[in-house]
């Protein structure tokens, strides 16, 4: 499922921004770029999204701007006075040099000292904004899916329809397949072999019975309603279903007694290949 969400909240860092990209795979592949301060946050962020998320490729990207303003900032007096200790020994070494001005002293490392940074409180900040962000991309996939599901439903009304189609030739088309079996049986007979007789009637029986592939068919296109229906984590169980329909579908080309019931059956695979791409996108 594709999405993307992107949310800021203030925290003792400054403005902290959170992204979320996530685009289609069948497995969870979950990157994380976080700036190198908020690193600790990492496996609480990992936990919150695998949480959320079961599936796809999701790019999360976390990092802050501006993390401490100048009124938050505060001289440190320890640093001010070694300051002025070298000042005067350079004083002393070239006398009549310059004294140092103000903005020499604010620009000194070390004068201009920071607060302690809360962590707790960032890390909770930042506990809220991935949980909104993660709110958002959700609804995204949500709105996404109820597409996806909307055309899955609409393949499975295409595939009821060529069914119904199919059943009705069955009968016809066994009976024709019939017809040159005893064509072919009779010259077989007319040669007193026995055994190819059987082989004959074999083949007629095996060819001809198609009606569990077209039951089993309806039974598949009925869980993907159900699925579909129930909605929540689908993906596996839909691509399963897809195999499945896919394989009735093989079979009931290859026994198709009648050129209608094959190209139906054609029909079919197309539409099934067509659930399968899209259910690759589907959690």
């Amino acid at each position: 499922m594709t999405g993307y969400a992107v949310a800021s909240t203030e925290s003792p860092r400054g403005a902290l921004t959170l992204e979320l990209r996530s685009v289609n795979s069948r497995f969870l592949d979950l990157q994380l770029r976080v700036a190198e301060e908020l690193r600790a946050a990492e496996p609480m962020l990992r936990e919150l999204i695998t949480g959320r998320i079961a599936r796809g490729k999701v790019d999360c990207r976390v990092y802050h701007a501006g993390a401490v303003s100048q009124a938050q900032q505060q001289l440190n007096m320890q640093a001010l006075q070694q300051l002025r200790a070298l000042a005067a020994e350079a004083a002393g070494a070239f006398p009549g040099i310059s004294p140092l001005r103000t903005a020499d002293v604010l620009r000194w490392p070390g004068v201009l000292a920071e607060p302690a940074i809360d962590e707790e409180r960032t890390r909770a900040a930042l506990d809220r904004l991935c949980r909104r962000v993660l709110d958002e991309l959700c609804a995204a996939r949500a709105r996404e899916g109820a597409k996806l599901a909307a055309i899955l439903l609409a393949r499975v009304t295409e595939m009821r329809k060529l069914l119904s189609e199919v059943a009705p030739l069955v009968p016809e088309a066994v009976a024709a397949y019939r017809a040159r079996i005893s064509e072919r049986l009779r010259e077989v007979l007319g040669t007193g072999d026995d055994e190819r007789a059987r082989a004959e009637i074999a083949l007629f029986a095996a060819r001809s019975d198609v009606d569990e592939e077209i039951t089993r068919l309806a039974t598949h296109l009925e869980e993907v309603e159900r699925v579909l229906a129930k909605g929540g984590a689908a993906g596996k169980r839909l691509d399963f279903l897809a195999q499945e329909l896919n394989r009735e579908a093989n079979t009931l080309a290859s026994k198709a007694a009648g050129l209608k019931i094959a190209d139906g059956a054609l029909e079919l695979k197309l539409l099934i290949e067509q659930i399968r791409e899209q259910v690759q996108n589907i959690e």
